[in-house]
């Protein structure tokens, strides 16, 4: 497998796009592998793939923050973030296999930030003398480009720690480059001796759009699944990538059949760079919602969230009028469960830039309202 760092790399790009996407690279990290290219219609200038990982020059756009969610506020030392009680973050990695252009950590590929840490001692003593941490999500940078011996150090060193019940790895390594998995029998043997039946490792993959599902991502995916990894995927809702109903529920139900169901859907961060990418609210919603009226229940299990800072907020529903949301999790203990309601603004991308709705901030649950019950499920 070769990474690819030049546009100049890349035979299929003219001079002309080369030279108007050079200033866009020295800003944003540019990275991608040559069995990812492959899966490009060069043809088709609007093609998902491409968007997803070919600069454009939209990008220098002025629009959104490098940290959108603030997850500097939630960083307790170099490589560890820890903002809801039961959860803790290692950000063990600076480097993915390729680099998604609407990636809302992009700062970390950045020459002056040193937020991930290679040095997880400090983050696993932390982890240690927690015990309300019960789950560990290995991040970054994306986890799976770190040597078998590298990671089985951190997953050992997890799995001495007894309060810790589940490790899980955010990768997307299994849509850009699945020879990852394929061609390392070592990392699948680790996953198997230490993803036990009481103490599981879980695969968040990132597949965001059906023609990632190759052959060989399928069989990857399968060779973990039969080592014992529970698998479920999570992506963005990204402007000319998966913003349609058809691609969604394609993908939904094709990660349904192999054993990868959709996990959440995020609306996408207001992040320095991705104006491009971006989807307003209403309309992810409406998205979404159609995407859900196809497919099982198991291709249909998916949320429709936003990582606020404050929390994780679900996107329930939207009438004429209003936008419903409920905090699914929440840093502060109060906000926990707590049900909203917006003013509709159809321009919205964000928690911010909405009004709330006058006495449509108390905190209701299910059990006390059948309308929230009403607009939570699809259609």
């Amino acid at each position: 497998m070769r990474y690819i760092k030049k546009l100049t790399d890349i035979s299929q790009l003219s001079d002309a796009e080369r030279t108007a996407l050079q200033p866009v690279t020295e800003l944003f990290a540019f990275r991608v592998t040559d069995y990812y290219l492959k899966l490009i219609d060069w043809n088709d200038p609007a093609d998902p793939i491409r968007q997803l990982v070919i600069p454009r020059p939209e990008e220098l756009n002025a629009w959104g923050e490098l940290d959108a969610s603030n997850e500097a506020a939630n960083t307790v030392m170099r490589g560890v973030q820890h903002k809801y009680p039961d959860t803790a973050l290692l950000l063990c990695n600076e480097v993915c296999g390729a680099y998604c252009r609407y990636c809302f950590r992009k700062r970390l590929f950045m020459n002056e930030n040193d937020e991930a840490s290679k040095d997880l001692s400090e983050g696993l003593a932390y982890i240690r003398a927690h015990p309300e941490i019960t789950n560990v999500l290995l991040t970054g940078g994306d986890p799976l480009l770190l040597s078998t011996r590298r990671l089985k150090e951190i997953i050992d060193a997890l799995r001495g720690i007894d309060h810790v019940k589940i490790i899980r790895i955010g990768t997307k390594m299994t849509a850009f480059n699945p020879f990852r998995v394929l061609d390392d029998p070592a990392l699948v043997e680790l996953f198997a001796k230490d993803s036990t039946a009481e103490k599981r490792i879980y695969m968040m993959n990132h597949f965001d759009h059906p023609r990632e599902l190759t052959g060989e991502a399928v069989q990857a995916l399968d060779r973990l699944i039969r080592a014992g990894v529970i698998m479920t995927n999570q992506c963005p809702m990204i402007a000319g990538i998966n913003d349609d109903p058809a691609v969604l529920s394609d993908l939904f139900r094709r990660l349904s059949w192999i054993g990868c169901p959709p996990y959440y859907v995020f609306q996408g961060r207001p992040t320095a760079g991705n104006d491009p990418y971006k989807v307003p609210i209403v309309r992810g919603w409406e998205i979404f919602r159609e995407a859900l009226r196809y497919g099982s229940g198991l291709a249909r299990r998916a949320r429709f969230v936003m990582s606020h800072e404050t929390g994780k907020i679900e996107i329930l529903g939207v009438d004429e009028k209003q936008i419903y949301l409920r905090y699914q999790r929440a840093k502060d203990a109060d906000l926990r469960g707590r049900f909203l309601v917006y003013q509709r603004n159809d321009d919205a991308y964000w928690l911010d830039d909405l009004v709330p709705v006058k006495g449509g901030n108390a905190p209701l649950f299910p059990h006390e309202t059948p309308a929230e019950m009403a607009i939570s499920g699809p259609e």
